[in-house]
């Protein structure tokens, strides 16, 4: 007698039949994102999220070649349920929902074609993906507005530290002669966005633990603070140096590009001085 051998079904071509469904369901989605990542300024990192998570799941390779194929119906269940969430964002022309159905569509397809284990598998390739996609406008500004009482307040007392005379109403400086608007752009918003998807990749390329990572990106905020503080806390000082012209065009956009690099620069060096004491405990 010849032991029973285990068959498991590996499609090759339904995989980018349900590809290419999803894609046509999800045109409009798709284009409207990426319209807003390409004049967006504050999502236009998101740009880097879909060839991460594909690299992410490359990485997992080995793991999903291994792993036995066992379709379940219970994906064309988690499908529904992305469906009919796509379909209440459009009735209700919510963008978020209509978006944010696109992922569990795309699990409950790995989980029908290949089963739990693939998706266990796949799980932080596919959450990764949640970077991409834009946040609601009524949480984006709970966000941003504290940013911007936060960045206006550290500014003001690095002035007044300076000895420069600066009044603060709300997230207005008022120097002599001169008025500095902390606005929702210069609220640090953006470089905290890309922060947390930088920190995240970080840890993932660095192969640190979950505890790590979520330490990453809780740090992410008071260095996105202390950055864009010092940036509102810099344009004063330069501004009432060399007047309004240190406070517009090219110098303003040149100090958001150095205070991002500077969070980074804070991140990494962040990161890697986690990573030796981790390694000291551990010795």
């Amino acid at each position: 007698m010849h032991a029973a051998r285990r068959v498991t079904w590996r499609p090759s071509w339904a995989p980018v039949c349900v590809g290419a469904a999803i894609l046509v369901v999800y045109w409009d989605v798709v284009t409207g994102l990426t319209r807003q990542w390409a004049t967006d300024q504050d999502y236009s990192h998101a740009f880097l999220v879909p060839p991460l998570a594909a690299y992410f799941a490359y990485q997992r390779r080995a793991r999903l070649q291994s792993a036995a194929v066992r379709p379940t119906a219970a994906g064309l269940l988690v499908v529904a349920a992305g469906l009919i969430t796509f379909a209440a964002g459009v009735a209700a022309a919510d963008l978020f929902l209509a978006r944010v159905s696109l992922l569990p569509v795309i699990a409950g397809c790995v989980l029908f074609l290949f089963g739990f284990d693939h998706i266990r598998i796949l799980a932080f390739p596919l959450a990764f993906l949640l970077l991409m996609i834009p946040l609601p406008a009524i949480v984006f500004n709970d966000v941003t507005l504290p940013l911007q009482l936060l960045a206006s307040q550290a500014g003001e007392l690095v002035l007044r530290a300076a000895g420069i005379p600066v009044l603060r109403d709300g997230n207005v400086l008022e120097l002599v002669g001169l008025r500095l608007e902390v606005a929702e752009a210069c609220s640090g918003i953006r470089s905290l966005l890309a922060l947390i998807t930088f920190a995240i990749t970080v840890g993932q390329f660095g192969s640190s633990s979950t505890l790590r990572v979520c330490v990453l990106i809780i740090a992410t905020l008071p260095i996105a603070i202390a950055t864009n503080a010092a940036r509102v806390a810099g344009t004063g000082l330069a501004a009432h140096v060399w007047g309004p012209v240190a406070a517009q065009g090219f110098l303003h956009t040149a100090s958001g590009a150095i205070a991002f690099a500077g969070a980074v620069l804070t991140l990494v060096g962040f990161e890697r001085g986690t990573r030796r004491n981790v390694l000291r405990m551990a010795a």
